[in-house]
């Protein structure tokens, strides 16, 4: 009897620890960084100065390990696709679900790329390249 008790407390804790959810390396090298801006394009052009279609995302990106997280001027909520090679991001300030293919992940760099709709000609959307360097 003390036997089978034993097996159940042992079973139970390698239970819990292998369904336990462990942070993967890329889990870690997107949240630990304050992540700044480096580039905003929109179809090769400049999109992140004054008027520009990505402005609010100048500045900070911060991925909380809760999964909320700001970027730029926007705050909302972010998670990876199943196999981590997706970004996506949410934000009641933005007119559309954001979903990005990360390009490079670094403990230093971070590219993603994405296609956003372009509402005043729906056949030509924006190409989208976001660059950013840890802070």
């Amino acid at each position: 009897m003390k036997n089978l008790v034993m097996l159940l407390i042992i079973s139970g804790c390698f239970v819990y620890f292998s369904c336990s959810e462990k942070e993967s390396e890329r889990f870690r090298l997107l949240t630990d960084p304050t992540w700044v801006t480096d580039s905003l394009l929109a179809n090769g052009v400049n999109a992140g100065g004054a008027g520009g279609l990505l402005t609010k995302f100048v500045g900070d990106a911060k991925f909380e390990k809760d999964g909320t997280g700001s970027f730029g001027k926007y705050i909302g909520t972010w998670m990876f696709n199943v196999d981590e090679t997706e970004l996506v991001i949410k934000s009641d300030s933005l007119p559309v679900t954001l979903i990005a293919d990360i390009k490079e992940l670094t403990a230093n760099s971070l590219k993603l790329t994405t296609v956003l709709p372009n509402l005043q000609d729906l056949q030509n959307p924006y190409n989208i390249r976001m660059t950013f360097k840890a802070k």
